[in-house]
């Protein structure tokens, strides 16, 4: 580590490209690589994840040597900052409290958090996620304090009654009350998936993945038929869409 640390400082002061960045320049890099490794891990590319994790170390190392030269911090304050707040929030493990269950771990977590001066158990839940994923951070915290569906049949009625006041505020077609409603339906559909046990952001990729290769299909379905997509109807184009989900023959 002391190693990776010196070349890294070594890269601040001879790299033309290391000396311009700022910690505001390398927020996206960030970004990156956690979908990077996110892709990997999806894919089960164990030597991927590896390559990806030491990516994503580099960075971290290199916003450390970032606030070093600033003088706000370095790399040993963080590793003793994070390993203080391990032990703090895990007395079940190093300190003998005594736990039935996960969900008293996690209960015990929040409290702990509360002490350290967090007013509510979603503060503290960044804004920049990807809005399912934020979704889903949001129902689980507050699903720690009993504010929670006990049934996912319960949760099928909800999204229902979402969807029956998206109805009524496009035949109203007042374009606030439509977007609050399309948001409380996703929101809703969101918590659904949670409670049958699924990533919504994952299930929403899926989905998107399954369209495109169908879409791709269709258009060589087309390509077949000597016909040009920007031409056909919107009825020529459901029917080969109907036999490509299908996996009919087409002709």
């Amino acid at each position: 580590m002391k190693e990776l640390l010196k070349i890294v400082e070594t890269l601040r002061k001879k790299c033309p490209w290391d000396r311009k960045q700022t910690l505001n320049k390398i927020k996206p890099l960030f970004v990156n690589e956690v979908y990077e490794l996110v892709d990997k891990i999806n894919k089960k590319d164990f030597e991927g994840i590896e390559e990806e994790l030491g990516d994503l170390l580099l960075l971290i190392v290199f916003a450390a040597q970032l606030l070093k030269e600033k003088r706000k911090g370095n790399f040993n304050k963080i590793l003793k900052k994070l390993k203080k707040k391990i032990i703090h929030r895990h007395p079940h493990v190093f300190k003998g409290k005594k736990v039935k269950n996960v969900n008293e771990v996690l209960k015990n977590w929040e409290n702990l958090k509360k002490k350290e001066g967090k007013e509510s158990i979603i503060d503290g839940i960044p804004k920049i996620l990807p809005a399912l994923h934020y979704a889903e951070i949001i129902q689980d915290r507050v699903k720690r304090v009993g504010f929670d569906w006990q049934k996912k049949e319960d949760v099928l009625a909800k999204v229902e009654e979402e969807f029956l006041e998206l109805k009524e505020a496009i035949k109203k077609s007042k374009k606030n009350e439509m977007e609050n409603e399309m948001g409380d339906i996703l929101f809703s559909l969101v918590n659904l998936s949670r409670h049958l046990n699924f990533s919504a952001e994952e299930v929403l990729k899926k989905a998107c993945h399954r369209f495109i290769k169908r879409f791709k299909k269709l258009e060589k379905e087309f390509q077949k038929l000597n016909k040009d997509l920007k031409t056909a109807s919107l009825a020529e184009m459901d029917e080969i869409w109907e036999k490509v989900k299908e996996n009919k023959k087409i002709y």
